[in-house]
């Protein structure tokens, strides 16, 4: 709708405010001059007579001040507007706030596009016939969509090649001419050759041409989806693309077809903001260095890191690198740390990660780099995605940027699996419901440590991300369990930067046994078979009767709750065509029975019996209910609102609608069992659920309550059954909001067998719209519903929450309900049916009902406003509710604590290596072998030392004192003639000092701290060593000094520092944190594994004085004494200066000894 407001009205009110406008210049102007004037008085009086006249001069002219050009044009705009008003019309449009939902009903749902060209196949290597990447990828993907009966479904797109402008877009001239030069070439020694320059690549005659064809094609489908010609869609092709680097071929891939494609339609304005997500297992480097510093583009990568061990091997896949300059913030990795994922970890990542950062950003276009690498039986990726959830991972994308999304192959090695992803992929895209997944397993911890590093390091540049506490590194937990709810994010990288001149072309990928081949291929057999991929022949089933209307308020005519809520939806339907898309039934009555599967039998009854009473009789029974009225018609209307609805579960659940809307009142989830409440009669959606459970003998029935008022009735009709999962999101102003239970708070959470199955989310405040409603649904909603994976949904949906409801004081978009139906239609195979409950502004109920039955339809939804944010209140209700209900739902734990600090540096981007990091294999090799030759000579060193120090101790002890001056001389020269040291010159420490040096690679050139020889260079302050050495080298001879430390040689500890026993900072002291201590783990500044130190207050890991001194200015920093070492465990205070011995440290020293040796530290300490 659009006001139009007055013409002259309008020129009056802008003249008005010019005039102003003017008027307040011409005082400023005044005030500025009488000031100055006063200046230049003051300024005469002290100066010459010249002076004087030049002053009067230059004055005058900033007397002479005239108003500014702009405001002169202002007021002749004024005017000119004034003297037009009666002959030009000059209207004002304001668009309301069903603006977006309006827009959306001229928006239908186009086709599904698909590209490929059966010649892409022939790219092949022809040196190894077994090469993963080859042509039966393509072959058994294009197979298998058509088996399922998908291509025919689709609209195709023509495959072309790119022109080489086009591939200058991302990819230097140098590698197009490589490529280029091979084409055609047939001699395989020369292609061999050329392939081995690069990594994990193979070249065949036809390369260069079907390169040019992917990215073409992959262009083609994306400008497609961009200009509106169809939907969405899918490129099956190859070669892949996302490992291709502007000046090299990578991993199987030449050209990089998304990102050629991605920055095309950004040059020709046909899309602003690009969202790629890439869920091949393979890091796609190549795409995240394109747009590494591009604002407009977010890269999005889930992929196999292994701490930096798995391929490519590389320390920018991991989480911290977040982009550069502009584009700083713009990208996600999501690096796995082991193997073995399963569907739980990719739907926590997309839940907790992916999906609030794009609904933040909002884009205008999404694509997915479509790897199927980490597939159940994909040799490379060795993880355990189903199929069946990549459906999912894609659903969940469908919602944002109006359903423009393009799905691209890249990887994906075992071929059963990969067709079958790839096929259920296409289905999604063409808008079939997602296949039910098998119970999920918990997420894992390391994907908990995961999900946690990158939302730490992202939490500076997404509101999105703040549903983690946060706690300072320098406070003390007040007890166990806060201790245990804090995570410390740490980067660990295990691989070396080098790479070789020359790659293996032949055997070098890896390769499955026959019986691990033969097992994975009966699994994949069994999910196939087991997997439902039906889908029924109407998409919606609407239900809607207008003897539902008979029901009214006699005594009050502007009662909210008013036939005309049902009637102006069904018109809106009527208006907007939907009802001819779906299939439309008439309601029927419930029966008796089935009212008595909630109700009981005298509170029915006495509802039957109002038919039958008069005016004054009816109106005194209702005051027996809370906010309810009767009518003579009310047992008719209530019977018809009830049996509609199931007429609705009736028909999806005999798979003759995939979902449903009923279109009903009365509403009923205030409706208790034996009481009217809150304009309910019957609670028509428990009566479903029953019914559902009885006489279809659905498992487990999900109701969501997303109606503003809190559900007291569903909730106490099912708060001892587990096999109905009640959830709902309401305001309850700390029990002040309708209802007015305390029952509605989180913290009610179902008893007895039930105990678990109600979830409240339970808003305080009034306000709460789309960012709210989102954050609640990712956060908890979603992953609850998914762990609980129903068979059926039950939407209670009441649109009093949405904007202009005179009742709930909230302002969620209509578009956004159709959002949220998306989501829940990804659950129970599709089966999702909407009741309508309350919302009393009918333009809003009308509107909210029409966009979700669109989202049913497959329609592509609004785009939501970008860049909101959840206000700190819903911010708080949802982090008491996962507090409360992760005792029940054990794969809510990522709500644990953040610090507040920043402890990560921000890393240094270098996509190129200099010649002198770059070594060949034979190099590499003697590196290694020389490094383990001396390795095996220290260690030999070692031994040989304790050897030498226990004969010299015995020749000591076996010398009497009246000979020692005869004999001291000769044990000595045996000592050190074996030792090669010197107390005065230390020449051992300067000899291991100097191996180090040369031995050790670039994180480990500075380490030398050794069990057997005390650190001097610990990362301690090594001040204690210093002074030891000086005490012994003054002027007494060698015989007095030994004379004097007899008793310290005897016992072994002459060369020893002796730790001091207590230490007045020890209370400074915290637990070991729950998951340990990792000695393995690098700094955190400089990522050294060299020699590292472990902060006992905060325990963050830092490095030795002797590497970047970053332990040491960790404690001058916060002030934290102690550190434990990781060389030899022992501890060091920073203040007392002096390594400390107490049994207060044994726990952080058997946990770092566990770690280091896999076994208990033994207790040396008197039990007194």
């Amino acid at each position: 709708m659009m006001a139009l407001l007055s013409n002259s009205m309008i020129c009056k009110d802008l003249f008005t405010a010019v005039k102003q406008l003017a008027d307040s210049e011409i005082e400023l102007i005044k005030t500025i001059e009488n000031s100055k004037k006063t200046n230049n008085i003051k300024n005469i009086k002290n100066t010459m007579s010249t002076t004087d006249k030049k002053s009067v001069k230059k004055s005058t002219k900033v007397f002479n001040v005239r108003p500014s050009a702009a405001l002169i044009a202002a007021k002749r705009e004024a005017a000119q507007q004034r003297i037009l008003q009666e002959k030009k019309s000059n209207n004002v449009f304001i668009y309301d706030i069903y603006q977006k939902a309006i827009d959306a009903y001229n928006i239908k749902r186009m086709e599904t596009g698909i590209v490929f060209d059966h010649s892409m196949a022939e790219h092949k290597c022809l040196w190894d016939s077994n090469y993963p990447e080859c042509p039966a990828r393509l072959i058994r993907v294009l197979q298998r969509c058509e088996e399922l009966g998908l291509i025919s479904r689709c609209k195709l797109i023509t495959p072309r090649l790119a022109s080489e402008n086009e591939i200058l877009i991302k990819h230097s001239q140098e590698q197009i001419d490589i490529l280029k030069s091979t084409d055609g070439c047939t001699d395989i020694n020369n292609l061999e050759l050329l392939s081995s320059k690069y990594d994990a690549i193979y070249i065949h005659p036809s390369t260069y041409r079907l390169s040019l064809l992917a990215v073409g094609s992959t262009i083609n489908l994306v400008e497609s989806i961009c200009k509106g010609e169809i939907q969405n869609g899918m490129a099956i092709i190859r070669p892949p693309g996302h490992h291709a680097m502007k000046s090299e071929y990578c991993g199987y891939c030449f050209f990089n077809n998304v990102a050629i494609a991605a920055e095309k339609v950004l040059c020709n304005n046909l899309a602003s903001k690009i969202l790629i997500v890439d869920w091949d297992v393979h890091h796609g480097q190549a795409t995240q260095q394109m747009f590494y510093d591009n604002p407009q583009v977010i890269y999005f990568s889930i992929h196999r890191y292994e701490n930096g061990e798995f391929w490519p091997n590389l320390r920018e896949s991991n989480f911290h690198f977040v982009g550069d300059d502009l584009g700083e913030g713009y990208n996600f990795n999501v690096p796995l740390n082991k193997i073995g994922m399963t569907n739980a970890d990719y739907l926590a990542i997309f839940q907790q990660v992916l999906l609030p950062m794009a609904y933040e950003f909002q884009p205008d276009l999404i694509i997915v780099s479509a790897g199927y690498d980490a597939a159940l039986g994909c040799p490379e990726g060795e993880m355990l995605i189903t199929p069946a959830c990549y459906a999912h991972l894609l659903s969940s994308l469908l919602c944002l940027a109006s359903g423009k999304v393009a799905v691209i192959l890249e990887g994906g090695y075992c071929l059963k699996s990969l067709s079958e992803s790839a096929a259920l992929t296409l289905r999604t895209l063409l808008s079939d419901p997602c296949p039910m997944l098998e119970t999920l397993t918990l997420p894992s911890i390391s994907i908990r440590d995961t999900i946690l590093n990158t939302i730490y390091t992202h939490k500076p540049y997404w509101k999105c991300y703040q549903y983690q506490d946060t706690y300072s590194i320098n406070s003390t937990p007040n007890n166990k369990e806060e201790n245990t709810n804090q995570y410390l994010p740490v980067i660990i990288f295990k691989e070396t930067d080098v790479r070789p001149k020359v790659y293996e072309t032949q055997n070098c990928y890896p390769v499955q046994t026959q019986e691990i081949i033969e097992i994975i291929e009966k699994q994949l057999s069994t999910l196939i078979q087991f997997t439902n991929l039906s889908k029924a022949p109407n998409k919606v089933c609407i239900v809607y009767d207008d003897r539902m209307l008979k029901h009214y308020d006699i005594s009050d005519a502007n009662h909210p709750e008013k036939p005309h809520r049902i009637n102006i939806i069904y018109k809106k339907f009527q208006e907007y065509n939907l009802l001819d898309r779906s299939f439309v039934q008439q309601g029927r009555s419930a029966t008796k029975e089935e009212l008595l599967l909630v109700h009981t039998k005298e509170y029915i009854d006495k509802i039957k019996n109002t038919k039958n009473l008069k005016s004054k009789e009816l109106k005194k029974q209702a005051e027996t209910y809370n906010s309810v009225y009767l009518h003579p018609e009310t047992w008719s209307s209530a019977c018809i609102s009830t049996g509609s609805l199931l007429q609705v579960v009736d028909n999806v659940l005999n798979g003759e609608s995939q979902s449903g809307i009923a279109i009903i009142r009365p509403p009923g989830h205030h409706a208790t069992e034996d009481a009217a409440c809150g304009f309910c009669i019957f609670n028509n959606v428990a009566i479903a659920a029953k019914y559902a459970i009885e006489f279809h003998h659905v498992k487990r029935v999900l109701i969501v309550d997303w109606d503003v008022h809190y559900g007291n009735g569903t909730q106490s009709i099912f708060e001892e059954d587990s096999k109905v999962l009640y959830i709902s999101i309401h305001r309850y102003d700390n029990g002040s909001f309708f209802p007015n239970s305390k029952r509605a708070n989180y913290s009610y959470v179902g008893s007895e067998s039930g105990e678990g199955f109600t979830v409240n989310i339970p808003w305080n405040k009034k306000g709460m719209g789309d960012a709210e409603y989102i954050a609640a649904f990712q956060q908890i909603i979603m992953p609850i519903a998914y762990q609980f994976n129903p068979e059926l949904i039950l939407v209670s949906a009441g649109f009093d929450a949405c904007i202009g409801d005179p009742l709930g004081g909230c302002f969620v978009t209509p578009e956004l309900y159709g959002h949220l139906t998306h989501w829940l239609s990804s659950l129970a195979n599709g089966r999702v049916i909407l009741s309508l409950e309350g919302g009393y502004n009918t333009n809003s109920i009308a509107h909210a009902m029409a966009i979700c039955t669109k989202s049913l339809l497959g329609d592509p939804l609004p785009i939501l406003e970008s860049g909101q944010i959840p206000c700190a209140s819903a911010v708080h209700t949802i982090h008491n509710v996962l507090k409360t209900q992760k005792q029940y739902w054990p794969n809510l734990i990522f709500n644990l604590s953040l610090p507040k600090e920043k402890i990560l540096s921000k890393p240094k981007v270098s996509y190129k290596k200099t010649n002198e990091q770059i070594i060949n294999n034979e190099e590499l090799l003697k590196y290694s072998e020389s490094k383990i030759a001396l390795e095996e000579i220290e260690t030999e060193k070692m031994q040989n030392k304790k050897i030498a120090t226990w004969k010299f101790i015995n020749k000591i002890k076996n010398v009497d004192e009246k000979d020692l001056s005869d004999k001291l001389d000769e044990a000595i020269d045996s000592y050190y003639e074996l030792q090669n040291i010197q107390l005065n010159d230390n020449t051992f420490y300067n000899e291991v000092s100097k191996y180090t040096k040369t031995c050790m690679n670039q994180d480990q050139k500075e380490g030398h701290s050794n069990e057997n020889f005390t650190s001097f260079a610990a990362g301690s302050s090594g001040k204690q060593n210093e002074r030891i050495i000086t005490q012994t080298s003054g002027n007494k001879n060698l015989y007095d000094y030994f004379s004097e430390n007899l008793q310290a040689l005897v016992a072994g500890d002459m060369f020893a520092v002796i730790p001091l026993k207590e230490c007045p900072h020890l209370d400074s002291i915290r637990d070991v944190p729950a998951l340990g201590i990792d000695v393995h783990l690098p700094c955190v500044e400089c990522e050294s594994t060299a020699e590292n130190w472990i902060c006992l207050q905060c325990y963050i890991i830092h490095c030795a004085r002797n590497i970047n001194q970053h332990g040491v200015l960790h404690a001058e920093k916060m002030e934290h004494p102690l550190a434990l070492s990781f060389s030899d465990l022992s501890v060091w205070c920073y203040k007392c200066e002096a390594y400390i011995d107490n049994p207060r440290l044994f726990a952080a020293r058997n946990a770092a000894h566990q770690s280091k040796f896999n076994e208990e530290l033994p207790w040396t300490y008197n039990d007194d």
